[in-house]
């Protein structure tokens, strides 16, 4: 199966885009659903069809839905939401209000994140296309995963033996409900939803495309997502940049904009070399509907598979070097001064920017000592040594 997700910033098109990949999909004999995570919802616009919160049929082998954030809220978090309201009810809180504070924050874009994954694992598609929020926000979803998981594995146990054996106390002391097995079992039921979608998007048949227009502040901020996709594990497989002028017949005012398009251009060609760049004309008109959609489709890739250039997500890898093994985790189009690095105990923390992650290292690196690290040929390499044998070496360690 492919999966193909849509991500930019905001209003660079990414959702006409999507939409007619599908509808070529689609049109090429293929089972296709076309989903979106963002909170507008512009694909039923773009489409120009009706659209559910469960998959409906818009076009021969077309499939298209918006996903209900409030029914997968009650069946992932509910168990959770209601212990929630019941400690707020104790301390005084009014109800609406308490029923609003109990949300989960960013729920609406992770539970369309489950949704992905249960439409994947269901078997009924060939393609899914995903129409993602704008750049920040799908980078956030799509690190949760991670992130979580770490919560899940270190601190919820603790808390949970804590919970059971004070809770008696707990609870005639303070007057508060202290949560049981179902509120533990319910965030850990969480957890494995999401890693299940992580494994889903960074498996071999899933990729993310970027969308971008020629301009130099939509340009940068293409560039960190590269970045920041590929330190998650996300593998990037192509970029489009759309509204592009065309040359012909330009009057002096849009001269100047064709002069600054193209380098722009450049730039973007610089900096997604090895990525497959492709270029979408400003139309004449709109395109909305089936039928304008299959004609864009056919502008940007011609007489390519749109759906071509799915590959093996970047991942971590360990190789020998000189004196030591050399960790190497894909950070493209990033400088040494933007990446930052920590140890602690059997952990990295790898920050770029305001995103960080936390990579548990493996078996034969967790007691080897970094000795140093650069960035390289869109690389972090960090260098390990073998541990020091003297007794009164510490195994913590914190680099920067």
């Amino acid at each position: 199966m492919r999966i193909l997700l849509f991500t930019g910033k905001g209003g660079v098109g990414k959702s006409t885009l999507a939409a007619a990949v599908a509808c070529a999909s689609a049109e090429a004999g293929r089972r296709t659903l076309v989903m979106s995570t963002d909170a507008a919802h512009s694909l039923a616009d773009a489409l120009d069809a009706p659209s559910g919160s469960d998959p409906v049929e818009v076009a021969p082998l077309l499939w298209l839905q918006h996903v209900d954030a409030q029914r997968r809220f009650e069946q992932s978090w509910g168990d959770v939401q209601r212990y929630l309201l019941d400690v707020m009810d104790v301390a005084g809180v009014d109800p609406v209000a308490a029923e609003e504070l109990t949300v989960l924050p960013g729920a609406e874009e992770v539970l369309a994140l489950l949704e992905v994954r249960a439409q994947a694992r269901s078997g009924e598609w060939d393609v899914i296309v995903v129409d993602c929020a704008p750049t920040a926000e799908t980078l956030r979803l799509l690190a949760l995963p991670e992130a979580l998981g770490w919560y899940v594995d270190r601190v919820l146990p603790v808390e949970r033996r804590v919970v059971r054996a004070l809770k008696p106390v707990l609870s005639r002391a303070a007057g508060v409900p202290m949560p049981g097995d179902p509120v533990f079992d319910a965030v850990q039921r969480l957890h494995a939803e999401l890693d299940d979608a992580r494994a889903v998007l960074t498996g071999p048949g899933a990729s993310v495309r970027l969308v971008l227009t020629p301009e130099s502040v939509v340009l940068a901020e293409a560039r960190r997502a590269y970045t920041h996709l590929s330190l998650f594990g996300y593998a990037v497989d192509a970029a489009v940049v759309n509204r592009v002028f065309p040359v012909d017949g330009a009057d002096e005012w849009r001269t100047t904009w064709v002069a600054a398009q193209r380098r722009v251009l450049a730039d973007a060609a610089d900096s997604f070399a090895g990525l497959d760049l492709r270029t979408s004309v400003y139309r004449a008109v709109e395109p909305v509907g089936r039928a304008e959609l299959l004609a864009l489709a056919r502008d940007v890739y011609g007489d390519a598979d749109p759906l071509a250039g799915a590959g093996g997500a970047p991942v971590m890898s360990v190789r020998e070097g000189a004196g030591g093994r050399v960790l190497a985790l894909p950070v493209p189009l990033a400088a040494q001064d933007d990446v930052r690095l920590a140890r602690r105990g059997d952990e990295l923390v790898v920050s770029v920017a305001s995103y960080r992650r936390l990579l548990t290292l493996p078996p034969g690196l967790a007691r080897h000592r970094v000795a140093g690290a650069r960035v390289r040929d869109g690389e972090l390499q960090v260098r390990f040594l073998a541990p020091d044998p003297r007794p009164d070496r510490p195994d913590r360690q914190e680099t920067t």
